[in-house]
């Protein structure tokens, strides 16, 4: 009888590792990585995105979101909860860590894009540019940008340094010296327009 317990309580045991040997290591998001966000009952705000320094994603009716620390899958359900009250149906959203090989690029020092921008992500500086070029490059704002609130934060020795620019008024040529030149890791957000703006 003894014998059939132990050889029992082996088997459990050798089963429990095994189950564990192949559970998948769990991920999280962290800053940098790219996430492919696709919504089945609206497709066009299906986008790529880049977790920010800061850990945190803008994504259209959503607005931002700290991603860093989360699984995709609960990024998922964060997303939902933010979008229901857009959309009579329940939704589908999916997030995936997009495929990630190390390009020279990479490499660079890089200054980075998010928020309502056609292409945001990372870039990496070939040459000093000022945040209007740096908005060019990323694919101009998006059609829910808020353009009086674009902000370029900067971090230099422990504190943060915030910059405000005004697009709008950059369009008219007036506030000229906000557009300016960019450091290496400096990030933009460009946030989403609020219902009045």
């Amino acid at each position: 009888m003894r014998h059939l317990i132990a050889l029992v309580l082996f088997i459990a045991g050798v089963s429990v590792a095994l189950a564990q040997s192949e559970t998948p290591s769990v991920i999280t998001l962290k800053p940098g990585d790219t996430l492919n966000i696709s919504v089945l009952q609206d497709p066009k705000l299906d986008r790529s995105v880049i977790v920010d320094p800061n850990g945190q994603i803008g994504f259209p009716l959503a607005g931002h979101i700290l991603a860093s620390g989360l699984t995709p899958q609960q990024l998922e359900k964060i997303l939902k909860a933010r979008l229901r009250h857009n959309y009579t149906d329940g939704l589908d959203i999916t997030v995936a860590l997009a495929a990630k090989d190390i390009p020279e690029d990479d490499l660079k020092p890089k200054i980075f894009i998010t928020g309502e921008v056609q292409r945001p992500g990372p870039y990496p500086i070939r040459q000093a540019f000022t945040v209007v070029q740096a908005i060019s490059i990323a694919g101009g704002l998006g059609p829910f940008a808020a353009k009086k609130r674009i902000q370029v934060h900067r971090g230099q020795g422990g504190e943060e340094t915030i910059f405000n620019f005004d697009y709008k008024a950059y369009e008219a040529g007036q506030n000229l010296d906000a557009n300016i030149q960019l450091h290496a890791g400096d990030v933009i957000i460009v946030p989403e327009r609020g219902l009045l703006e």
